[in-house]
């Protein structure tokens, strides 16, 4: 059973205890591994925090998916707690340690701050911070390379703009989106050096009105192509880039059901899969406080998602051909410098 905490009570309901004995019973009778650690009595108990909704078919929904999978394939008690805003992310990542998880998943880079205050506090619980940026003695980040897939989907944007007018949304600024972006921008660049990409941040990842806006105001501006990463708004702006005609990228999930006339392919980020890899890991105690990549090489994990019957057949070649070449790594993203800015660059391994 999964305990879902209400945000602002994080109270373990009753019944949960019932759904737990069940659980080790369905482990028991399917010859599973008894849910404790490798050198305590204690269940291996997993928790995460969302920051949207879990039922988003987005960035929230995968957290959610990943700890039902824990549940399930390391027979492990699970908990989540969702719509956490920030002023309660502290509080939400304490209620777990000191209720004695395990391992405390943090679904989203805007907990940083949180995690390494928390982590402090409680050394006996490990940390991950999803899409995050630190690492510490109990702390874990856990990464998906953003920067491999949208710079495909930036070949594939500047291949179907008419307008030589691209646009990145999304919720926040913050490291892992500003990779997105970048990526995004050399992938177009690679296919026309010209062109023109904008990148807005709403400020809110679930507000479907901002999004809107955002989304009109790029449209009129001329724009005819979006890369967006939200949450609950990324349907929304899917579907009003399908009203004004114009093309976009659907993100975390595949997409395309949401607005089949607008969306060219998804960037399909399979967290779900990914928090399973990490919470294996604590379970065995062999994971370690280090910054967890995970990139095309696991297309189980991430990939593209599929195409929209508007891609011709050339430009998803190129994209899967591309996507080949940096698995085999004849394409490598480096660090470099820029315009005075710590970024990453494209470089072409010699034949």
């Amino acid at each position: 059973m999964t305990v879902n905490f209400n945000r602002r009570k994080f109270v373990l309901s009753g019944s949960a205890v019932l759904g737990i004995g069940f659980l080790l019973e369905a482990c028991n009778n399917n010859q599973a591994t008894t849910p404790k650690t490798a050198n305590s009595s204690q269940w291996f108990k997993v928790a995460i925090a969302l920051p949207g909704s879990s039922t988003d078919q987005a960035w929230n929904q995968s957290g959610y998916e990943g700890i039902n999978q824990v549940r399930q394939k390391l027979c492990a008690e699970v908990a989540y707690v969702e719509q956490v805003a920030p002023a309660d992310q502290t509080k939400a990542l304490t209620d777990f340690a000191r209720k004695g998880y395990n391992v405390v998943f943090a679904h989203g880079g805007q907990f940083d701050a949180a995690v390494k205050q928390v982590a402090a506090k409680f050394p006996n619980t490990f940390f991950v911070a999803v899409n995050g940026s630190v690492k510490g003695k109990n702390i874990a980040a856990l990464r998906i390379d953003h920067l491999q897939v949208s710079y495909l989907c930036g070949i594939i944007a500047a291949s179907m703009t008419k307008s030589n007018k691209l646009a990145y949304i999304a919720g926040q600024k913050f490291a892992a989106t500003q990779e997105e972006l970048r990526g995004f921008e050399l992938g177009a660049k690679s296919i026309k050096p010209n062109i023109q990409i904008t990148s807005t941040f709403t400020g809110d990842w679930n507000d479907v009105a901002k999004a809107k806006e955002a989304t009109l105001t790029l449209i009129a501006s001329g724009i005819d192509v979006i890369y967006q990463w939200l949450d609950n708004a990324s349907a929304v702006v899917l579907q009003t880039a399908s009203e004004k005609g114009v093309y976009a990228f659907g993100n975390t999930k595949d997409q395309l059901n949401i607005a089949p006339k607008a969306v060219l392919t998804s960037a399909v980020k399979r967290l779900d899969l990914a928090i399973v890899y990490l919470a294996e890991l604590a379970k065995q105690q062999q994971i370690k406080g280090q910054i967890y990549t995970i990139g095309l090489e696991k297309p189980d994990i991430l990939n593209l998602g599929k195409f929209g019957s508007m891609v011709p057949e050339q430009v998803k070649q190129k994209a899967l051909n591309t996507k080949q070449e940096i698995i085999d790594k004849k394409i490598i993203f480096e660090n470099c410098n820029e315009g005075g800015k710590d970024t990453r660059c494209v470089k072409k391994a010699s034949v």
